[in-house]
């Protein structure tokens, strides 16, 4: 496992559904792993694997990301280093997998901000290997949406969208787009619009609760 990662695993033998927890620019491993007690009642295995990227946020601090943020209207803004971000985290689940009872049939990436560029790029890529997509205060480049081909696999797939319509950093527009793009694939998309900023608030974390219960956890998926 080539990245540095925080992980909850809950007790017993398992295997356990599962969530890929992305962290957002200038966090870290262990910026969502707060949310492991509430997730599935704590039932759910959760690693929060850290960005390749690390730079000082202020003297003395440092923080970590998945791509350096670049203007959306340069010719590639960020798009390689999401790509080669997005197969570290491939190769990293397929180690976690040896390491960690992880239920193959539900897991699911959960990305806050760039974290969610990342987890649109692994669905999007490889909807085999998961059961469902959580993409909070995030955005779906129209770049890495063009560049994957149609993939099986991804009608009706189970997808959550969260966004701030007060959200400074990203615009609820980025937000709505990415449903669109996702719709066009086929993704069955839950989009939820809440009055917050850049963050996750009470509301949308009681959804992603429900949600994940409702929509991916305990459905009954045959081998």
């Amino acid at each position: 496992m080539d990245l540095l990662y925080t992980a909850h695993v809950p007790p017993g033998d398992g295997p356990h559904p599962t969530i890929l927890a992305l962290h957002g620019f200038g966090a870290s491993a262990h910026d969502l792993l707060g949310l492991a007690p509430v997730l599935h009642g704590g039932g759910a295995l959760v690693l929060c694997p850290q960005g390749p990227l690390a730079f000082e946020i202020a003297k003395g601090m440092l923080g970590f990301g998945w791509a350096m943020p670049q203007a959306e209207g340069t010719p590639d803004p960020g798009i390689a280093e999401y790509e080669r971000s997005a197969d570290l985290v491939r190769g990293f689940l397929a180690a976690a997998k040896e390491r960690y009872p992880i239920d193959p049939r539900k897991v699911v990436p959960m990305g806050f901000s760039q974290g969610g560029v990342l987890a649109y790029d692994l669905v999007l890529r490889n909807p085999q290997d998961f059961a469902g997509l959580i993409a909070l205060s995030s955005w779906l480049p129209a770049q890495i949406d063009e560049a994957i081909p149609a993939q099986e696999g991804l009608d009706d797939f189970p997808a959550l969208v969260i966004h701030g319509s007060d959200d400074p950093m990203i615009p609820i527009e980025r937000g709505q787009e990415s449903r669109e793009r996702l719709m066009k694939r086929g993704l069955n998309v839950a989009f939820r619009e809440y009055p917050m900023g850049h963050e996750i608030g009470p509301d949308g974390m009681r959804e992603i609760v429900t949600w994940i219960e409702e929509k991916v956890f305990t459905l009954i998926q045959l081998a």
